[in-house]
């Protein structure tokens, strides 16, 4: 994120970065204006979700026809996590509490109803409630029936809870029994309950952390008929996910890798548990694109990929045609983007869509089906021009030992692809996640505006490229997993696109680990590294953060890092530290759960005892990530000076 400008001193040649751009770092840290915009069933409002200056997410509603704002609600010390229109007046949402930008919120069981106008506000489920003290969660929105959802609520008071069903009245909270699932809710998973057209129950997902977290799908005939067992899948195997029961009920189209190395799109046989496959790519995974009824999934209509680049394929014989000329018109007028359908009027006449890519800043459209008419709403991040952000793409290399290794490579606008200083990014996870064109990194994009080559490495144990690939990297996080990133660095620097002299790490989590574990394994390679939120001691991961206190997260960690303890310090970077020669940046937040600051802690102490040149930031408000604009600011600063430094 620094450019260079070559300057001549007599017979001297030096390469000298600019000071850092405040307007830049501004931009990328400010919170988008909109996260989230739906439209009510008659399309006479709209909803949408936002981040105030204190990083909680608040909802306003506005009156599109006078173009007013309605209401603007926001939660007590929680933030919205979820909403939907189950009405015209009413909308119903789903608190969570926030524990770092780099981590999902964990939600707090409670559902939350309130008026367009903000109005009749009330508290349905959870300990404040006067109704179901439960936590809870909206399994169905049943649009036939616009006065009530379907949800499911533990007695968290249980070690292990069963699922229990209720039809929840949105207005009042009363709630009515419908009946009890023979699953369990365990502490760090989750179950998930699908119903058909008719509002019935008829399939359940859940994990069995005592059988290693197996995943189970139960299934029933119908309303009146007892739940059965119909699948079950090692968490080291394939698995069948579903997504939506077919609307003759006697199906669920799902994601499955049962028959496939990659995830296919695929239906399941209700009765007994068959799969069949509809669609796979070789390569990566495929993502379903369902049409709309009644505000709700109806029928597969097509499939989305993303390996060279972002691509849809639409299915032929389909009922929906009217939904998928849609798809098919928005897939043209955005090429190599991702366009989602946010919401929908009941009859589908008007459309929100959502457009975004690593290249594109997300914008919101009203799409008019009957006059196939698109109408901008707004900009997330309206002080982002599109001309000039530094522009990412996909690239392939070849890893050391053959496997195909995609990235992502970010370069700076307006300067000639050739000796760049290079900044090496690993993603976090590091398992089931992938960097994607589908999302702007703005750690990328801050780099590669101030000059640097970024690359984005989907190196072996990433997620998307199937079942080998990904199993590929458990229990080699600090070894062939690491050769992939050099190897994808090398090929820079084979290409001239890279200046091998001029190269750092940075990543976040698993990237911070990785950006660590790098320097180790390459000691002369590159220059400096700086770790965010990372892991350094692998042993320390079974002991303390959030993923350690359950069993479901005790089976995860035993799976995908190595068995033997001297193994795991092998792959640690805090056992590692003789063989570290360049200078180190320790950045953390004092609140993070998923990886408590003793990892930072004790980086810091062994690099003091070895008199080694470190840096060091902690926010002791923030946790797996940082939220506050100033605070991103100031991580990108001290980071770009000290890139600054050592690679100019």
């Amino acid at each position: 994120m620094k450019k260079l400008i070559a300057l001549i001193f007599v017979v001297t040649f030096t390469v000298q970065a600019e000071s850092v751009k405040e307007s830049v770092l501004d931009n990328y840290a400010k919170h988008a204006q909109f996260m989230n915009i739906k439209i009510s069933p008659s399309g006479k409002f709209l909803a949408a979700t936002s981040r105030n200056k204190d990083g909680q997410v608040v909802l306003t509603v506005l009156d599109i026809e006078n173009r007013e704002v309605l209401s603007i609600t926001k939660g007590q010390t929680q933030s919205i996590s979820s909403f939907n229109w189950v009405n015209d007046e009413r909308i119903l949402m789903t608190m969570a509490r926030e524990v770092g930008s780099l981590e999902a919120p964990i939600p707090t069981g409670e559902v939350f109803a309130m008026d367009a106008d903000g109005g009749n506000q009330k508290i349905l489920t959870g300990w404040r409630s006067d109704g179901l003290k439960r936590y809870a969660q909206i399994i169905d929105l049943l649009p036939e029936e616009p006065d009530q959802v379907m949800i499911y609520g533990i007695a968290k008071n249980s070690s292990e809870p069963f699922i229990d069903l209720f039809r929840l009245k949105v207005d009042s909270g009363r709630t009515r029994p419908a009946g009890r699932i023979p699953l369990r809710w365990y502490p760090s998973t989750n179950v998930q309950v699908l119903l058909d057209d008719e509002g019935v129950s008829r399939l359940a997902l859940g994990v069995d952390p005592e059988a290693r977290n197996e995943s189970v799908i139960m299934v029933r005939d119908g309303a009146n008929e007892d739940w059965r067992e119909v699948a079950r899948y090692k968490a080291e195997g394939g698995s069948f996910n579903p997504i939506n029961v077919t609307p003759n009920g006697k199906k669920v189209v799902g994601l499955s890798d049962t028959e496939t190395d990659t995830k296919a799109l695929a239906t399941m046989d209700l009765k007994f548990g068959e799969v069949d496959v509809i669609a796979e790519h070789p390569a990566t995974d495929l993502m379903p694109i369902m049409s709309l009824k009644n505000g709700r999934s109806n029928e597969l209509v097509g499939g989305a990929y993303e390996y060279d680049g972002i691509e849809v394929v639409l299915f032929e014989g389909v009922e929906d045609r009217n939904f998928q000329n849609v798809i098919q018109s928005l897939s043209k007028a955005f090429p190599n983007t991702s366009v989602a359908v946010n919401s929908a009027t009941t009859d589908n006449s008007i459309m929100v869509l959502t457009v975004s890519s690593a290249n594109h800043p997300t914008e919101f459209y009203l799409f008019d089906a009957e006059q196939k008419a698109l109408s901008l709403i707004t900009q997330s991040k309206p002080w982002l021009d599109k001309a000039e952000i530094p522009q990412t793409q996909i690239i392939s290399y070849k890893s050391r030992d053959g496997l195909t290794i995609k990235a992502l490579l970010t370069l700076p606008k307006n300067k000639g692809a050739k000796d760049l200083p290079l900044i090496l990014l690993p993603h976090g996870g590091p398992h089931g996640i992938r960097d994607s064109l589908t999302g702007m990194d703005a750690d990328a994009k801050v780099l590669a505006e101030h000059g640097y080559a970024v690359l984005q490495p989907n190196f072996r144990g990433s997620g998307g490229y199937g079942q080998e690939f990904l199993k590929a990297g458990y229990k080699h996080w600090g070894t062939t997993m690491i050769n992939d990133m050099t190897d994808g660095v090398m090929h820079l620097v084979d290409k001239g696109i890279a200046d091998k002299s001029r190269m750092c790490v940075y990543g976040a989590s698993y990237g911070g680990y990785a950006a660590l574990m790098a320097v180790i394994r390459e000691p002369d390679l590159y220059k400096c590294t700086v770790g965010f939120v990372g892991v350094y001691d692998l042993n320390l991961m079974f002991e303390q953060g959030d993923i350690s206190e359950a069993d479901a997260g005790q089976n995860y960690l035993s799976m995908v890092l190595p068995v033997e303890k001297e193994e795991r310090e092998m792959q640690s970077p805090l056992h590692q530290l003789d063989k570290l020669k360049v200078p180190v940046f320790i950045i953390h937040g004092g609140k993070d759960v998923r990886v408590p600051i003793e990892h930072a802690h004790r980086l810091r102490k062994a690099l003091d005892e070895k008199d080694h040149p470190y840096e060091w930031l902690v926010k002791e408000k923030e946790a797996h990530g940082f939220y506050k604009p100033e605070n991103n600011i100031e991580r990108w600063k001290k980071m770009l000076n000290f890139f600054d430094k050592y690679l100019h």
